[in-house]
Formats: C-alpha cells, structure tokens, sequence
C-alpha cells in the first residue's frame, strides 16, 4: 500500500500585507496539486487587490506593489469563495493539505472570508474534513532537538529541496509539499503507518506542545509574547464587550 507522503498531495500558500491574521490582508494565493511525486503540479493562482495599502514592508518581501495589486489584482470576494472552494475540492477528493505554519494561512483565509462572505472556512469543509500536513509542525516533532530555524527556507535547505523563488505563492506552495515528501522519507518508521487524518489529529497535540515550550522559553528570557497553542485554525477573538 502507497504511503500518504509518496500519494496525491495538494498545497496551499498566501503572501500578504503583513503577519496579523486578525486585520492583514491576501494579496496573493496559490494552490498546487500533485497527484504522485515526479509528476508535473497543477497550479492555480491568485492575484488580489486587497482594498487597503501594501506596506513597503510587505512589499519588500513578496515582491507585490499596492500598484500592481490594484491594476491586476481581483476584488477579495470571489476570490475568497475559489480558494475556499477549491480547498474543499481537495477535502472532497481526500487528498491531504500541506500547509506551511497552517494557522497562519489557515486563520488569514477564514478572516477573509467572514469578512467578505460573512462565512468561515469551517462551514466550507464542515462536511468533509480537511486534513492538514504541517511541515513545521512534522519537522519540529521528528527531528526536535535539531538546532537552527525552521523556516521553509530552512527546511528546504535541510531536506533537500529546491525553492527557487522563495515568497511567491506557487514556489513556497510546491516547496512546502515537497519538505513533506521529504519527511516521510526521512522518517518513514515513524510515519508511514499512519494516515492523514491521523496525523492532522496528532500535529494539533504536537504543536500545543511546542507552543508550550516557546511560551517557556519566551518567559525565561523575559519574553511577554504569546504563543497560540492552536492549529490549524485560530479561534475567534472574544467579542468585543
């Protein structure tokens, strides 16, 4: 029997206006889809014009102008509802979701789409399950007294993988999928007799795990950032009294 990790993947990547899912914005969207390693990827893109400037910030990492995005950028919802659905074709088919540090894409598209669907990603797969294969989250369990960062840049590097235009969508989407080929190769006692949807349970414990140790360590060093122990998703926020 094919394991999961040499099986149909699909991946799914974001660049945006900044890091705070609450309140940042898409600006671009890529989803690839592989049905067997080896095979050419099918690609879907989007551009969007997200309604709100493009820090400088922003733009020095994706690459993406507030002018660019306002002259070929689409409006955010129809947008929102094609990633949306496509996301849940992929559920429909079983094929896993690989998604790079999950709660951040993930809790980044449902924002966007209680904002301009009044909807939720929830409500899109509440019918048939998504089940999300975290790179970071697999990497950091696997391996976890490794030193070094894990960004995909760094996994990339570690495993192999060749990231050629690293922060645009598609490229970080192809790579991310790639890493976790990787992993299950590297790790194939550990993983290959577990199934997807095993696996997205257990990454939830795992990474609330590693969400502890950071808290620790950011207290230790004096540190009062948060960590959110959460994943895929975020919670919403506590309504405002």
């Amino acid at each position: 029997m094919t394991s999961w990790f040499e099986g149909p993947l699909a991946a799914f990547d974001t660049e945006t206006t900044g890091v705070d899912v609450e309140t940042d914005r898409i600006v671009s969207a890529a989803l690839v889809v592989q049905d067997a390693p080896g095979l050419r990827p099918r690609v879907t893109r989007w551009l969007v014009n997200p309604g709100v400037p493009v820090p400088e910030a922003a733009t020095a990492v994706h690459g993406l102008t507030e002018e660019h995005v306002q002259r070929h950028g689409r409006w955010p919802a129809p947008v929102m509802y094609e990633i949306a659905e496509a996301l849940a074709e992929q559920a429909r088919a079983g094929r896993p979701l690989v998604v790079m540090n999950a709660p951040f894409d993930l809790t980044l598209l449902d924002r966007e789409l209680r904002r301009h669907r009044a909807s939720s990603l929830g409500r899109w797969v509440e019918r048939t399950s998504l089940h999300v294969l975290d790179p970071r989250v697999l990497d950091k369990h696997l391996d976890r007294y490794r030193k070094g960062r894990r960004t995909l840049t760094d996994l990339c590097a570690h495993y192999g993988v060749e990231l050629a235009d690293a922060h645009e969508a598609a490229a970080d989407a192809q790579a991310a999928l790639e890493v976790v080929r990787a992993v299950g190769r590297r790790f194939p006692g550990r993983l290959e007799r577990l199934s997807a949807a095993e696996l997205h349970t257990l990454q939830a414990v795992w990474h609330a795990g590693q969400a502890r140790g950071l808290q620790a360590w950011f207290a230790l060093n004096g540190t009062e950032e948060a960590v959110d122990p959460a994943w895929p998703l975020r919670p919403d926020l506590p309504a405002a009294a």
